[in-house]
């Protein structure tokens, strides 16, 4: 940026700070009475926007994925504590039947991907149903 562009921001921004302060030393009622105005007018501006924006697809969208999400990562969460509960289960079960070395007694259990795909068939060479002419 400019030096003579930032002098000036910075001008303007310490004149109108002189404006509160006299404003709030002379006139606190005026200048509280003006804020509140400007705080009842965001707040109309802000509740007509959302009337406005209330049906959009995209926000139903985000929602619908927001919830699947929050389903994903409770079952998530389940099965990743139905599996600790279950090597807890089978470590002590192995820890009781022998008492010899702790290295050989260890069951390794096979971790399942969690990775789903789903084959989608392209129509990449598939010809089209059209008359030639």
């Amino acid at each position: 940026m400019n030096r003579s562009v930032t002098y000036f921001i910075y001008c303007i921004i310490a004149l109108g700070m002189i404006g509160l302060i006299g404003q709030l030393v002379y006139n606190p009622v005026g200048l509280f009475k003006n804020l509140l105005i400007i705080v009842i007018g965001a707040a109309i501006v802000y509740f007509i926007y959302r009337q406005l924006t209330k049906g959009k697809p995209e926000r139903k969208e985000q929602q619908a994925f927001s919830k699947a999400a929050r389903q994903s990562k409770k079952r998530q969460k389940n099965k990743n504590a139905s599996i600790h509960a279950k090597r807890d289960n089978v470590a002590s079960i192995s820890q009781a039947k022998s008492s010899k070395s702790s290295s050989a007694s260890k069951i390794k259990m096979r971790k399942k991907s969690d990775i789903h795909l789903t084959v989608i068939d392209g129509k990449k060479n598939k010809k089209k149903n059209r008359a030639l002419f």
